[in-house]
């Protein structure tokens, strides 16, 4: 629940494949303006909110990697790709009134500001919300790694990660109708049986800076209300 004494911080991760909607590549407009409602909502409500999201609707760099386009070259893309993401998230919080700030790890012109977390946390504290694209500006590291990053750079108080599904399970869910569904675990839980909630890094720099992790599915209209509210279905990670 908010904490009316101080503002809760919470770092949103959402994977590029929520933007698309029901098309199977790119951006859909409807989608997004969804999306940003639902954050416009949580922001109404007294939340600072830090945005990070991933660029699989227009590009993947492990995909391509493990095509055969190297490594590095892949990333960067994958890396573009998010930034294009975080443009179309801005467009759509802006036409809601919600102010934002929009950072990124790669240099990027006039479209993103370049990280600094002094203006970030000046501006979050102002009531903006903040968007961080361009992953960490180097390869081999995921939009997970970042969030974790961003969310301990940023002094979050937890982070929320939008999936397709609502919450942890034992196996997928989309693929095993028995799949046990999981309320509540333990980060050594999620490293020691290896689940795919975020990747392992990801997972030990949350444990290691003791911030709480919520999986829950954004599909549905108000789930993030819900979640942010310790209703509806999740799994918390702590």
């Amino acid at each position: 629940m908010l904490n009316k004494k101080k503002k809760e911080r919470i770092l949103l991760k959402l994977s590029g494949e929520f933007l698309m909607g029901k098309q199977e590549y790119g951006v859909c407009p409807k989608t997004v303006a969804r999306i940003a409602g639902e954050i416009k909502l949580a922001h109404k409500k007294g939340f600072e909110i830090c945005i990070v999201i991933g660029g699989g609707n227009i590009f993947r760099g492990i995909s391509a990697s493990a095509k055969g386009m190297e490594r590095t070259s892949a990333d960067y893309m994958g890396m573009l790709a998010t930034v294009m993401n975080c443009v179309a998230m801005q467009n759509a919080l802006e036409k809601a009134n919600v102010p934002t700030l929009l950072q990124s790890a790669m240099p990027v012109g006039d479209v993103c500001e370049p990280f600094r977390k002094r203006s970030a946390m000046t501006a979050i504290k102002k009531g903006s919300v903040i968007i961080f694209a361009g992953g960490l500006g180097v390869p081999f590291f995921t939009t997970d790694t970042t969030a974790a990053i961003r969310a301990s750079e940023m002094e979050c108080d937890m982070v929320l990660k939008a999936t397709k599904v609502d919450g942890v399970y034992d196996s997928d869910p989309m693929k095993n109708k028995k799949a046990k569904r999981f309320d509540e675990m333990s980060y050594h839980d999620v490293l020691s049986q290896e689940l795919q909630v975020m990747d392992l890094s990801s997972i030990t720099l949350l444990k290691e800076n003791n911030i709480p992790l919520k999986v829950f599915s954004l599909g549905k209209k108000g789930n993030l209300e819900k979640v942010l509210n310790n209703k509806g279905l999740f799994t918390l990670v702590s």
